[in-house]
């Protein structure tokens, strides 16, 4: 079995109250997903990082796609007092000033703007314009992960989730659609009992991107940022 560490807290209430909300600008895509040829655990199977680890992931993500390594991750979280928990925002406002390092540039981030996941109009807006990163609680999350056959390889599927109050981890959200495009995207077979129609969004977390109805997402997530734009490159 894959160790599958956490390691989010919540980000301070008075900095999720004075945040900037995202706005809608362009009618976003009636389908989207960003899939990196490659993933990895950015340290998240031995550390708390998950919330450095989303950052990897989001500038694998870029065009074209840059991967961070493991050990930058690690030095990085580690060098900026992350390494074993570290709430959203904090890490956010870290990568604006002082990125990753790799190949001799500076990937730094965006201005963050937080993000109504609730708002399906304004979540898919987000996630179309760069991938959106949530906290949420992972206990439901992690029994799905390690139900899945083939974990940590991409095409789980996440439904039926209760509402979970503890947050304590930080994935990424880089798709939404329909089960079944989704499932066709990432290459995985939908169950005959799951609805194909049914509006759902890729989430990457632990070295794989899945599948998580919209109701399940809900269920769990208590806070979103877009970084806009999501890698600056110097």
């Amino acid at each position: 079995m894959t160790t599958l560490l956490r390691g989010a807290v919540p980000s301070p209430r008075h900095r999720l109250a004075a945040a900037t909300p995202h706005k809608v600008v362009v009618k976003p895509p009636t389908q989207f997903i960003v899939i990196p040829k490659q993933l990895s655990m950015w340290g998240n199977d031995t550390y708390g990082d998950c919330v450095s680890a989303e950052e990897a992931f989001a500038k694998a993500c870029h065009v074209p796609e840059i991967f961070i390594s493991q050990a930058e991750v690690i030095q990085w979280a580690k060098q900026n007092g992350f390494l074993n928990g570290a709430d959203l925002i904090s890490v956010l406002d870290a990568m604006e000033t002082s990125g990753f390092t790799q190949s001799k540039s500076l990937c730094d981030d965006g201005p963050s703007t937080s993000v109504d996941w609730t708002n399906p109009e304004q979540l898919h807006s987000a996630i179309s314009q760069g991938p959106v990163k949530i906290g949420i609680a992972a206990d439901q999350l992690e029994t799905v992960c390690n139900a899945a056959p083939l974990f940590p390889s991409n095409g789980w599927i996440a439904r039926g989730f209760q509402a979970d109050s503890n947050e304590d981890h930080c994935v990424s959200l880089c798709g939404y659609g329909t089960i079944g495009w989704l499932a066709s995207e990432l290459k995985t077979p939908v169950p005959s009992h799951v609805d194909r129609a049914t509006l759902a969004y890729a989430m990457f977390t632990w070295s794989s991107i899945g599948i998580i109805d919209g109701a399940s997402m809900r269920a769990i997530t208590h806070e979103a940022w877009l970084r806009n734009p999501t890698t600056i490159i110097k």
